[in-house]
């Protein structure tokens, strides 16, 4: 049978510790066979799980003849691995052990020196974090899982399930990951990425800069249809100037910006009114339907459509 090892740290989040535990525990295999057996490590008698203490029935050494081992995130990531967690996953890894993680369990793998070349995801609040502390990680915020084959990652709190799903789809095929999938009321897939969760704030603008009364001003008139040159001469500098200045103070180009303004106030239509996709893609500015689906679903990872049953 397939052992699934669920390691707990100090400071584990007990939605992610949970997932794994009852989404392959209760997976069944054609006749009822257990698909599963389930353990829980940790590298302490008592683990540390914010609004509880947890007592672990395995040390570390659940780990070493587990076949996959999965590392929920824990609630201070920047908190350091103990050395013996650390060289129990790189001893698993260099056995071939399958090794995941949820949410941002993904720092774990990445102080473990697991993901080094790798790409990878975690929590999108926390992907910025991550790319900068292991700029040898392709950080990919928009996904909600990633599979390199032995290393996988998943992001926040949900793709935890996304990713168990696809796991057992791994192990046991489709069949018997949609019965796991009815079992969590999810479907087997997700459409989208975690882009569509991700808090489209309005973009910060520059207080007190040469570019701050032109920025205040596309945010007004995102509905009119500007071009770089129409931008330029309300700024009242050259093209080049412009798109050079926009550079340095916004880490943007002009038109990026506002793209950005248009699709952020798209969300909130689609959040908040009633409104057609094709009346909200011209109250947004954009010049066509086509053209606001097409830059909806490039930054927000789902269709206007979807985005709006999801989320108003």
């Amino acid at each position: 049978m397939h052992t699934v090892a669920v390691l707990a740290l100090d400071t584990v989040i007990p939605f992610d510790l949970s997932t794994p535990i009852e989404v392959f525990s209760r997976t069944r295999l054609p006749g009822g066979r257990a698909g599963y057996r389930v353990r829980v490590c940790a590298a302490a008698p008592e683990v540390d799980a914010g609004l509880f203490t947890l007592r672990a029935p395995w040390g570390l050494e659940g780990l070493a003849d587990a076949d996959t081992i999965i590392v929920p995130g824990r609630a201070d990531a920047s908190r350091p691995v103990p050395d013996a967690v650390l060289d129990a996953l790189r001893d698993a890894a260099a056995d071939g052990t399958r090794i995941a993680s949820i949410c941002a369990g993904t720092f774990t793998l990445a102080a473990a020196g697991l993901l080094s070349g790798l790409r990878a995801t975690t929590h999108w609040m926390a992907a910025a974090v991550l790319a900068e502390r292991h700029p040898d990680i392709d950080v990919d915020p928009d996904v909600l899982y990633v599979d390199n084959g032995q290393i996988l990652t998943s992001a926040g709190a949900a793709a935890g399930l996304d990713l168990c799903l696809h796991l057992i789809r791994r192990d046991y095929g489709s069949a018997v990951a949609a019965d796991a999938a009815r079992l969590s009321v999810m479907p087997l897939e997700r459409e989208g990425g975690q882009a569509q969760f991700i808090v489209s704030e309005a973009p910060p603008t520059p207080q007190g800069s040469e570019l701050e009364p032109v920025l205040r001003w596309l945010d007004e008139n995102t509905r009119s249809e500007l071009t770089l040159e129409d931008i330029a001469g309300r700024a009242g500098m050259s093209t080049r100037t412009l798109l050079r200045r926009f550079r340095e103070q916004t880490g943007s180009t002009p038109l990026q910006w506002l793209h950005r303004t248009r699709i952020r106030q798209a969300q909130h239509l689609l959040e908040t009114t009633g409104h057609s996709v094709e009346r909200i893609a011209v109250q947004v500015g954009f010049g066509s339907p086509t053209a606001f689906r097409d830059r909806f679903k490039r930054v927000a990872g789902v269709s206007p459509q979807a985005y709006r049953k999801a989320f108003q």
